[in-house]
């Protein structure tokens, strides 16, 4: 089966962008019954952050993609990491220099410096001008023994073969003409990414480059590196770029496209699955709700299109409602959610007097089950609105009578309807049994026995509907607190 790659460097978080390539090699591996590889692409020393490396893979586990190889699991084309491949990098630039493809350049950064100056000066793109291209091989020896720094340049030749990418059709770029020679392997022994990810993409076995579009226009120059190795290439296919709905870059500044951040606020990845390849193209429908499954399923890749991928994350709840209430619906993974729930209502009401009844299992399985399709975050069931599901309020007889001195007549007609009613009643059906018990005492007005109820039920004056507390709390945990308050 295929190979394919995902080659972040560890320079921070992944963000969303990164998921998406990620996700779509991995779709692309499991469709074919191929290998999908984490390769950890750490060549630019400077900008390695520590622990970013393991962060990108526990990121990709926590989303549902694992690697098949990777610096944490291992393989047979291993190390994947690009710092510990440095040997690789060498022979192959030493046999591109056998060969003449490449050449050293002992051009100082100042040198290099004063041509990029110039250039902007008068309006032209920089570019190196292959001034060592020419020197012969005693220049180079006497320079060497000189003890002088140099790098090892790649030599681009006029004239590129076209290639078929498999999203953007036939391209070809003529580097030769736009472009100086680039630098493949730097003074410090490590390699720029042109050599790296051809070096690697060839000993890894990779069979499909699929990568952003920003490196569409590099392609050419590294089909040429391919060539002077005498290697075959891999097959390249280049993924649309993901923007912001108003069709801006998605900002890494703002920290709001980082998994951690999404993690953290309680998404599930298959939301977020779901999104970025919801605003991208590639599968035969576009309905919300799609699990990682019928994304393999239903992936071709001639589906993808040129066009941008645009991101609307305030879609987002909407989408992670639909799978929350996919979540509750399936047994094995609503006990996980069960499990979630508690902990979260003993870290926001771990200070007040929650009743070790309202942690029960089969009471917190309920809430979910009635409350599911409501909710599009766990976590929007621990808010204030939701108190009274876990806070039993400690309300006296006397702060009732205010209210109404049909207390306990009130009482007994709601113990008698929650006796009698099944559990499958409806909000609405509720209101109108409720209407039907105000009709039934003496003098209390509509408001004020829901005023009442309301107090006995959360110990509130506001939040939602008396209806939809009484159906969200069940039968049993009405009455119980409709009695403590009657006997209080």
């Amino acid at each position: 089966g295929p190979r394919v790659r995902f080659g972040p460097s560890p320079t921070g978080f992944l963000h969303l962008g990164g998921l998406r390539t990620a996700l779509y090699n991995y779709i692309f591996a499991k469709k074919h019954q191929g290998t999908f590889i984490l390769r950890v692409e750490d060549t630019d020393q400077n900008r390695v952050v520590p622990g970013a490396a393991e962060g990108i893979e526990d990121m990709l586990d926590w989303a549902g993609i694992p690697p098949d190889e990777s610096p944490g699991r291992g393989g047979p084309a291993g190390p994947y990491v690009q710092s510990q491949r440095l040997e690789l990098y060498e022979r192959a630039s030493a046999a591109l220099l056998a060969s003449g493809a490449a050449y050293r350049c002992f051009c100082s950064p100042q040198r290099l410096q004063l041509l990029r100056t110039h250039a902007l000066r008068s309006q032209q793109t920089p570019r190196y001008d292959n001034r060592c291209r020419h020197l012969t091989p005693t220049e180079v020896a006497q320079k060497l023994s000189q003890g002088l720094d140099c790098v090892i340049r790649f030599r681009l030749e006029k004239g590129v073969q076209p290639f078929q990418d498999l999203v953007y059709g036939w391209n070809k770029h003529e580097v030769a003409e736009v472009e100086g020679d680039p630098v493949i392997l730097k003074g410090d022994g490590f390699p720029t990414y042109h050599l790296a990810n051809v070096v690697d993409d060839h000993y890894m076995g990779i069979t499909h480059v699929l990568r952003g579009t920003e490196w569409l226009a590099s392609t050419s120059k590294h089909l040429l590196l391919y060539k002077a190795f005498g290697w075959e290439p891999p097959q390249f296919g280049h993924l649309p770029l993901l923007l912001n709905k108003d069709g801006g870059k998605l900002s890494k500044r703002q920290g709001d496209i980082f998994l951690e951040r999404f993690a953290r606020d309680g998404f599930l990845p298959e939301a977020l699955v779901d999104i970025v390849t919801n605003c991208g193209s590639g599968f035969t429908e576009k309905q919300m709700g799609r699990t990682l499954e019928e994304l393999i399923s239903q992936f071709e890749i001639g589906r993808i299109t040129t066009h941008s991928a645009l991101l609307d994350l305030e879609a987002l709840p909407e989408f992670n409602r639909i799978h929350l209430t996919r979540h509750i619906e399936n047994q094995g993974l609503r006990q996980k959610l069960v499990r979630e729930l508690q902990g979260l209502v003993e870290l926001v009401y771990g200070d007040q007097q929650v009743d070790p009844d309202v942690l029960e299992n089969d009471y917190v399985e309920r809430v979910l089950l009635l409350r599911k399709g409501h909710i599009s975050l766990l976590k929007n069931l621990v808010s204030s609105d939701y108190s009274y599901l876990w806070v039993r309020p400690s309300v006296s007889r006397q702060q009732l009578q205010t209210i109404s001195a049909e207390v306990d007549e009130i009482g007994k007609l709601v113990l008698g309807l929650m006796t009698r009613q099944a559990a499958a009643m409806t909000v609405e059906e509720l209101n109108k049994d409720l209407r039907s018990l105000q009709k039934q005492t003496r003098e209390t007005k509509y408001s004020s026995m829901m005023q009442l109820l309301r107090l006995v039920l959360s110990g509130r004056q506001h939040g939602p509907s008396v209806a939809e507390m009484m159906m969200t709390l069940g039968a049993e945990e009405v009455c119980g607190r409709i009695r403590r308050a009657l006997s209080s």
